[in-house]
């Protein structure tokens, strides 16, 4: 069984910055894309950034330029560094991993969430 644990989340007032961390533990060959997504009170989840296994990034246009992923693969974790972070961005987060359980076999979890709120 394979674990995805947020932290970092809390309140900051616009403008701020905040690093949102997510570990992956359990039996792990690898872990190819490592992503996070975010769900506003009455709406739906939405993906906000993606890194591939070899570094790849990829962020959704709401955020670009503001945010950055990053990954350390020796301690399976993904790191979200949020900057000039706004009140729209208000939302619960979630960081998403494909993981390789076995040989031929990969599974997608997802982690617990952790709230994320800016004032303004």
């Amino acid at each position: 069984q394979v674990q995805l644990v947020e932290s970092g989340g809390g309140l900051v007032q616009a403008g701020g910055s905040l690093r949102l961390s997510c570990a992956a533990s359990g039996i792990i060959f690898s872990i190819n894309d490592m992503g996070w997504y975010r769900q506003a009170p009455g709406k739906q989840r939405e993906w906000v950034a993606v890194i591939s296994g070899g570094g790849s990034t990829r962020y959704a246009d709401s955020v670009k330029g503001r945010f950055t992923i990053s990954r350390d693969n020796a301690k399976n974790t993904v790191y979200l560094q949020m900057n000039s972070l706004k009140p729209e961005d208000t939302a619960v987060y979630y960081c998403n991993a494909e993981v390789q359980v076995g040989v031929v076999s990969y599974k997608n979890y997802w982690g617990q969430g952790t709230q994320v709120t800016v004032s303004s």
